[in-house]
């Protein structure tokens, strides 16, 4: 996938390594988490200094650590999207059955997925376009949406032809109802509100106008700072 580019033909946004990086920056510390395919698998190599993210693994890992450098990795110690990783000190295998029980039991802090789509109510399409040839189920990402404290998304704002991602409604087969919180995208950081998407942080070069005109549903503003939380900062600061 190509980064977003201006009308002057400028690259505009976030690398791929620049959002999972951002998505790491909110993930609290301590936080039990599980990482989607693609993007997502990033975000294990860029948790924030004197933090500690605990990352899980529906194949049966409690403890995952980033993947190995070429040559180096275990071809037993995979992820499920079949990819070679490490384990941290301290890390515990389990059978697959244990593990989606943690999911379903409510037991992960929070999720990273990829997307194809995210609807303004927080609607997840993430496994099929609905195609002839499209993968047959949807896997564990519906236990994961269900189960899961919270949902983050990580993609890119648009598809390679340039259709929004980020949609009024979506029409692909759902993954699950109402359950994104937020989404992180080469040009912005937006949550799901009750009043549709809402602006948290462009990224570099980027403005609101720009969000709008790449996205399927209306993008409201940065939030105001409120009043009480105005006068907090101004007696802190006196």
């Amino acid at each position: 996938m190509t980064r977003a580019a201006s009308e002057t033909g400028q690259v505009l946004g976030w690398t791929r390594d620049e959002m999972a990086a951002r998505v790491a920056q909110d993930i609290p510390d301590g936080s039990y988490v599980n990482l989607g395919i693609g993007i997502p698998e990033l975000v294990a190599r860029f948790v924030p200094e004197g933090r500690e993210l605990i990352y899980h693994t529906e194949n049966g890992l409690l403890g995952m650590g980033p993947s190995p450098a070429p040559g180096r990795g275990d071809p037993e110690l995979i992820n499920a999207g079949k990819r070679q990783v490490t384990a941290i000190p301290g890390a515990s295998f389990f059978h697959q059955s244990d593990s989606f029980a943690m999911i379903r039991g409510g037991h992960l802090d929070l999720c990273v997925l990829g997307a194809m789509q995210v609807s303004q109510q927080g609607d997840l399409a993430n496994w099929s376009t609905g195609a002839d040839d499209d993968i047959p189920a949807v896997g564990g990402a519906m236990d994961l949406v269900a189960g899961v404290k919270r949902i983050f998304v990580v993609t890119q704002h648009c598809t390679r032809t340039g259709e929004p991602k980020l949609v009024e409604r979506c029409t692909y087969p759902l993954t699950g109802l109402r359950v994104v919180d937020r989404v992180y995208t080469d040009l912005a950081v937006i949550d799901i509100t009750p009043a549709g998407f809402r602006l948290v942080e462009p990224a570099p070069g980027v403005d609101l106008d720009l969000i709008r005109a790449r996205t399927g549903a209306p993008v409201l503003p940065v939030a105001p700072i409120p009043p009480i939380a105005l006068i907090a900062e101004r007696s802190t600061d006196a």
